[in-house]
């Protein structure tokens, strides 16, 4: 039995990195993810995303510092920068130059000087060790193609007790436009939870975000 529960274990992970792999491929060229920027940028964003309260269920306090994960054109970076005050840190990371520039261009014209940025890879955020107090990775996890690798990198970068927030689409049919979710999405909510905590993550507290569509799980750097 113990074999047989091995080789699910592994079939299961290379189904995993199959729909990691699609759900990338847009991101693969220039023109790919301008088309992305452009809903990234959509005006209507925050009423479905609902950046206010989910900056207030991350409890961050003056002076934190937090990074955003995938931060892409940074649409997080203004509402990160105004929790954590002059005295906090928001770093903004990401593996594409382009994301960056657009989301640096962002922080530029809002004036926001408590923000930098970093650039990542697909292993490895390359966030600084043991700086930070929380990470964000919002509609980003799906994206990963090496998870245990970056979730090795983010508990790295986290403090003692640093928290790790999630906010992810539910694979279920109405989760995204079209049933799109059954296929984009790499990971039910259980198996995000256990894939997380068997990286040495402990979960604190989970919750329903945008509902039907999106959920918040906020764990804790063992």
């Amino acid at each position: 039995m113990k074999r047989f529960a091995v080789i699910a274990l592994a079939c299961a992970g290379v189904l995993s990195a199959q729909v990691a792999k699609q759900a990338n491929s847009t991101y693969q060229t220039e023109d790919g993810r301008k088309s992305v920027a452009k809903g990234l940028a959509d005006p209507a964003r925050d009423e479905k995303q609902k950046p206010l309260e989910l900056v207030q269920a991350m409890g961050l306090g003056r002076g934190m510092t937090v990074a955003d994960v995938g931060t892409g054109i940074g649409y997080m970076l203004p509402f990160l920068s105004r929790a954590v005050g002059r005295q906090g840190h928001v770093i903004g990371e990401d593996i594409f130059d382009d994301f960056l520039a657009s989301a640096k261009q962002r922080a530029e014209n809002q004036n926001l000087q408590n923000v930098a940025f970093v650039k990542g890879t697909e292993t490895d955020p390359n966030l600084p060790e043991g700086q930070v107090d929380q990470v964000l990775v919002l509609d980003v996890y799906h994206h990963f193609d090496y998870p245990e690798k970056m979730l090795a990198g983010i508990h790295k970068a986290l403090k003692p007790g640093g928290k790790l927030v999630i906010v992810e689409y539910y694979k279920s049919q109405d989760a995204m436009p079209n049933g799109r979710a059954l296929t984009h999405i790499r990971l039910n909510k259980p198996d995000v939870i256990k894939e997380i905590e068997a990286n040495h993550f402990r979960l604190v507290s989970e919750r329903e975000h945008v509902p039907g569509s999106q959920y918040m799980l906020i764990l804790e750097r063992n």
